[in-house]
């Protein structure tokens, strides 16, 4: 999947338009000692993953590019001018291969950043409610329709539709006055990304970035998902799918509502690290792990004997369980979050809830 992702554009619609004549002169020149997002990825780069971009060039007769918004592993995310009106997928033909762009509707920062706009660094009940349905109607159907799984979860990719249009009108216009620095690199123009300002207010929530995606009905077992969110049978290497990413929210839920990672997965010998210490944390939090998703791991028996007793030399943290965890919430508020929480966190993956029963989960659902 990450070669379908190399290069997606974020594209701002209004009724037709001209195009723009952007400034050729009077921008800074970034000096060569100073490395721009895509020289980070320094294989990719030389390998020409990113496809040369300049400000001002219109794709598929109808995008022209604004300005540079940022770059990932396996994109350069742009803001350009629908001059057509329209969401779509495109490619771009090359001779070192093919660039598929996709077209989606402007987006600003993502859930982290998100975060530090907010009291406490928290999201707010009402905040995570409705980001989370919106998550689980995605997560639904890219399960069910497009049969993948993301394997990605994380506050970093997910990022919040832009309404507010005027602020995409400071960007172009910002611009056009101050043209944006650049740097030459093997006769490719490498620019500086411009931020856009934060908005009066926000769209939808939106699940971005499938560098990583894999098709769900072909099960594996390599190590999938940020660290600290990985599920027990990722930990464990047993065949996993959508079941996943299931888990991969629910730990997520812990950073963005209680502002704490639920898993820290810290070795005593030193290590950042450890599968052993996550299963350890996982083991203090819901018990121990059932014996029929053992046998199912290979890597299993660097940590449990054949009766799925524990033989790796980790204490089990000093957690209580779900139940007992301090949180933000009381009584029966409190009640119904958990047991959405339950629902997401188990160690068999097929005793976790799908997403599309998580929509309609009564916490998510009540006023």
């Amino acid at each position: 999947m990450a070669s379908l992702f190399r290069w997606a554009k974020t594209v701002f619609r209004r009724a037709p338009w001209p195009p723009l004549r952007f400034p050729t002169t009077s921008f800074d020149i970034i000096s060569d000692a100073q490395l721009l997002d895509e020289e980070q990825f320094e294989e990719g780069f030389k390998k020409g993953i990113c496809y040369p971009v300049n400000i001002g060039d219109v794709f598929a007769s109808k995008y022209q590019v604004i300005g540079k918004l940022g770059c990932g592993v396996t994109s350069t995310v742009w803001l350009a001018r629908d001059l057509q009106t329209a969401l779509e997928t495109f490619t771009i033909p090359r001779p070192d291969g093919d660039h598929t762009c996709l077209v989606q509707k402007p987006m600003w920062e993502t859930f982290r950043d998100i975060r530090y706009l907010l009291p406490d660094g928290l999201f707010t009940e009402e905040l995570l409610k409705a980001s989370l349905k919106q998550l689980f109607l995605a997560l639904d159907y890219l399960h069910t329709e497009c049969k993948l799984v993301h394997t990605d979860i994380k506050a970093d990719n997910l990022l919040s539709q832009i309404e507010d249009n005027s602020i995409l009108d400071a960007f172009t216009k910002a611009e056009m006055e101050h043209p944006s620095p650049r740097k030459t690199v093997d006769g490719v123009t490498v620019y500086a990304s411009r931020q856009l300002q934060v908005p009066n207010f926000f769209g939808e929530s939106v699940l971005s970035d499938f560098g990583s995606a894999v098709r769900g009905d072909e099960k594996r077992n390599h190590d999938a998902g940020p660290r600290i969110y990985r599920a027990p049978e990722v930990m464990i290497e047993a065949a996993w799918s959508y079941p996943v990413d299931i888990w991969n929210v629910g730990v997520m839920v812990w950073d963005l509502f209680e502002g704490k990672h639920m898993f820290n997965c810290n070795d005593p010998d030193g290590k950042e690290y450890s599968t052993r210490a996550h299963l350890a944390e996982v083991i203090g939090l819901l018990g121990p792990p059932p014996l029929d998703l053992l046998k199912q791991g290979v890597r299993s028996s660097e940590f449990f004997d054949e009766d799925g007793n524990r033989i790796a030399e980790m204490p089990i943290p000093p957690h209580t369980s779900l139940e007992e965890s301090e949180l933000r919430l009381e009584g029966k508020n409190k009640e119904m979050f958990l047991e959405l929480m339950r629902g997401m966190l188990q160690w068999r993956p097929e005793d976790r809830k799908t997403a599309k029963q998580l929509v309609e989960d009564p916490w998510l659902i009540m006023e």
